[in-house]
């Protein structure tokens, strides 16, 4: 079948299929699909996942492979299959075929790439998935439309904000869903659950100069661990809220040690970083900090987190400012005390 990504919700309360195609160039919603995918597959029961790299030299009997082995725990699994930009050939359509002919429904296949042209629409692999399964093609969203999308993602983040409003923040992010995303996080920190009015998106966009915990942590990344912590000094010399700050921190950690994972099990880390939904301007941060760090450093800052928050809420007897202080220096690259 051919589904939308605005209907898969619907469809995955009613059955969980044995194969999903996921075709598009539009990063942040493919990925967000393959979380609603993983997360039902969890609720299912179904907790092992196999991932599977489809680049240059890819030998497509480890598919097969995949889907004959048993799991170690449980009876079914999650196969992902990330062909990226690479092209379907005659071998590898015959691959996918084989595997879909002998598919019983117990493990389901995940396939996510780039965007299908109409001859790549009417191949034999393609027309195999649209039989046995789902294929859903995603489309960048129109300029016309990004600011009913950014209203409605607004919406779903507890917000609401006026079509002015929306329209200027679509001018801002020039199309890019990734920042639209990025700065809708940034207003729910800044304002919570209220009312976007065109001019908090306009103030928004003015105090982009000043300081604020977003540039605090891109400097982190960078490994300015001074100029970080001037901004931290001057984001609570500014009222800032330190938990929101917190969080932000944390989500960012907890990103870079799954990146930091992914890539210590041998994937390559511009295939991680796009898995990820790191926004391109952000890349070069990310491959900084990731070179300075192992998944056991980031484990340790992320255990730091952990502590600075009872700190804040009063369930330790530490400095939160002290914390807040080790916190940034380790994310900038310098040595954090064992806690």
């Amino acid at each position: 079948m051919r589904l939308r990504p605005e209907q898969l919700a619907s469809q995955l309360t009613k059955q969980l299929l044995p194969v999903y195609l996921l075709s598009g160039d539009e990063l942040l919603i493919q990925q967000e699909c393959a979380d609603a995918i993983r997360q039902h597959c969890r609720q299912q029961g179904i907790a092992e996942r196999d991932v599977l790299e489809a680049e240059r030299g890819f030998d497509w009997n480890a598919l097969l492979e995949a889907g004959q082995s048993l799991s170690l725990f449980a009876d079914r699994k999650l196969i992902e299959l990330r062909l990226g930009g690479a092209r379907m050939d005659q071998k590898s359509s015959a691959a996918l075929q084989q595997y879909l002919e002998h598919a019983d429904g117990s493990n389901i296949l995940l396939i996510t790439c780039g965007r299908l042209d109409s001859r790549s629409l009417n191949a034999k692999w393609v027309k195999a998935i649209d039989q046995a399964g789902a294929v859903m093609q995603i489309w960048p969203v129109d300029r016309r439309q990004l600011g009913g999308w950014i209203q409605q993602r607004l919406k779903d983040n507890g917000m609401s904000a006026d079509r002015e409003a929306a329209e200027l923040l679509a001018d801002r992010v020039e199309g890019n869903l990734l920042a639209a995303d990025q700065e809708i996080q940034k207003l729910k920190i800044l304002l919570g659950e209220q009312a976007v009015s065109v001019e908090t998106v306009a103030a928004a966009v003015a105090s982009s100069a000043r300081y604020d915990v977003f540039k605090l942590i891109d400097a982190a990344l960078a490994g300015n661990a001074a100029y970080a912590l001037n901004m931290y000094n001057g984001l609570v010399a500014e009222g800032s809220e330190e938990i929101p700050m917190l969080g932000a921190i944390s989500r960012e950690l907890r990103s870079l040690y799954n990146c930091a994972a992914a890539i210590e099990q041998g994937n390559g880390i511009d295939r991680v970083l796009d898995g990820a939904r790191v926004w391109d301007k952000r890349k070069n941060l990310y491959k900084r900090c990731l070179g300075q760090h192992s998944v056991s450093s980031l484990s340790r800052l992320l255990q730091l987190a952990g502590r600075l928050d009872a700190a804040q809420k009063g369930q330790s007897d530490e400095s939160p400012r002290l914390l807040f202080t080790e916190l940034i220096t380790g994310l900038a690259g310098q040595p954090i005390i064992a806690g």
